[in-house]
């Protein structure tokens, strides 16, 4: 039976472009995982790794034009907007080589004998080493970012770990491009190209999370699909890691004192967020709790205003924009459910920003609107309406976890007075990134970041995001009364990597 071929299709038309590659075989994943395996000693020089990096980012840099070019026609995306993203990638790659240079990454701890401890302690040197082979699965909404070259490829060749890939189908001649860019600039190291593999299909991305040479996969994408490769992960005879980004509602709340402070501002910043790519960002706020009265209303006209001037846009495919028009009808249909600005669809390829608003109350309990705290792929927002915090506090009761969770408040309210840090209190426990006066589009790449969340948000406690990314792919190991010259040269007492370190309980760098 012939390979099934793999399409790039026009999200503008429905129509496919071309053929770019065929749905991979278990054989051929089989061999992109071993490929991977036997380039695990190329990438074990930091320095060479670092260059590596370095001479990925200058690559996509030079290959901009028609990286930009190629994502376009398959996302919609825009060349503005993709280059922005590109910019970003390549920010990220060298990001992660500073890194690896630095070294602090790899928690380099060593403890000489104390035979006056309690237990005595012996010689113990303990740092982090490459887990081995990462599956990376692409996101559809972040064709440069969070695919072949984003921060899970990235944060995991930086660590030491070679890479196989799963394209999206939403973009897969762009990630061909990609990857033959990154494979030309592992060359330039002479790193074998096995150190970057690419997968496409279905089937092939269940069988790379089951490969026994896999230790551990990322994931970007929905609550079913991730699901279903964690419990496949967990399932194998030897579990491994899934670190996957599955869904967030990231909620936000606006105070009754923030919303007679600025009611219009938040209107219009709000709109803009939801809309933001055509609502395709993983972190759209996608419930906001607003007070009832005359305040709200102003918060709801200008939100009206807003997002009645934002053109109808192209989602990144026709199946994504079949479930946002079915969502929104579902939602819209609910007793109580209004819509000062229906979205739905546009054109026959386009569809429309909207909101719909629903008393709090609704949400309280379990029962029908419980579809209105689901994650909706699209520009559409909930506003809920509150009559007292009561009814905020139940909502947020109900709420699962999430990548954000947003408060607005007065400018008494942030000075301390009022409610403001019982809110955030609140807030903590749902999201892994809280935000005050600011919404949550847009996830800076700094040293600082977390993005990721309690589930469903993420399936585990790390991020995607920022330099302790990197961590997910490490292990601790530690050598106990080891000879100095069989110890890797890292844990040496003469440290001649010049790395930071823990050295008898005393911070060096």
């Amino acid at each position: 039976m012939a390979a099934a071929p793999v399409w790039s299709v026009d999200p503008r038309t429905g129509k496919q472009r071309e053929q770019v590659a065929v749905e991979a075989t278990a054989q051929e994943v089989d061999a992109a995982v071993r490929a991977a395996h036997a380039a695990r000693g190329a990438l074990a020089d930091r320095t060479v790794r670092a260059a590596f990096l370095r001479s990925a980012a200058d690559q996509l840099e030079g290959a901009k034009e028609y990286l930009v070019e190629a994502a376009d026609a398959e996302t919609a995306l825009g060349p503005v907007r993709l280059t922005g993203e590109l910019a970003r990638t390549c920010y990220q790659l060298r990001a992660f080589a500073d890194i690896v240079d630095e070294g602090e990454f790899l928690g380099v701890v060593i403890n000489h004998p104390d035979d006056t401890a309690t237990p005595p302690i012996p010689d113990l040197r303990r740092y982090k080493v490459p887990l081995g082979v990462v599956a990376v699965y692409s996101a559809s909404n972040f064709p440069f970012a969070f695919s072949v070259p984003g921060g899970d490829t990235a944060s995991a060749l930086a660590a030491g770990c070679p890479v196989v890939v799963k394209a999206h189908p939403d973009h897969p001649g762009l990630s061909e491009l990609v990857a033959s860019v990154l494979r030309r600039a592992a060359a330039l190291h002479d790193i074998p190209d096995g150190v970057l593999g690419l997968v496409h299909g279905f089937d092939a991305g269940v069988e790379l999370v089951r490969h026994p040479l896999v230790t551990a996969a990322g994931f970007t994408g929905s609550v079913r699909g991730g699901r279903a490769l964690f419990d496949a992960a967990a399932a194998r005879p030897a579990p491994i890691p899934f670190h996957g980004e599955l869904g967030s509602l990231n909620p936000v709340v606006i105070t009754e004192a923030a919303a007679a402070e600025r009611a219009e501002a938040i209107g219009t910043g709000l709109a803009g967020s939801m809309t933001l790519g055509v609502g395709q960002f993983c972190v759209k706020p996608g419930l906001v709790l607003a007070p009832a009265g005359a305040s709200g209303d102003r918060l709801i006209k200008s939100l009206t205003d807003a997002v009645s001037d934002t053109d109808a846009g192209v989602l990144l495919d026709h199946r994504m924009r079949d479930n946002f028009v079915a969502g929104v009808a579902e939602r819209a249909e609910l007793p109580d459910v209004d819509a000062p600005v229906t979205p739905g669809a546009g054109s026959e390829h386009t569809v429309s920003p909207g909101f719909l608003t629903v008393p709090a109350e609704r949400l309280a309990a379990e029962g029908e609107y419980d579809l209105l705290l689901e994650e909706c792929f699209g520009p559409v927002t909930v506003v809920a309406r509150y009559e007292d915090e009561a009814e905020a506090n139940a909502v947020l009761a109900r709420l699962p976890g999430n990548l954000t969770a947003t408060v607005h408040l007065s400018t008494e309210e942030t000075a301390g007075e009022g409610r403001g840090a019982e809110i955030l209190a609140e807030l903590t426990p749902l999201a892994g990134r809280v935000l005050v006066n600011a919404w949550p589009t847009g996830v800076a790449v700094a040293p600082a970041q977390h993005h990721g969340g309690p589930y469903p948000a993420t399936t585990s406690t790390s991020t995607s995001v920022g330099g302790t990314a990197i961590e997910r792919w490490l292990r601790p190991v530690a050598y106990q009364n080891t000879p100095e010259a069989l110890l890797p040269a890292e844990l040496r007492d003469d440290n001649p990597l010049g790395l930071p370190r823990r050295y008898d309980g005393r911070l060096e760098r």
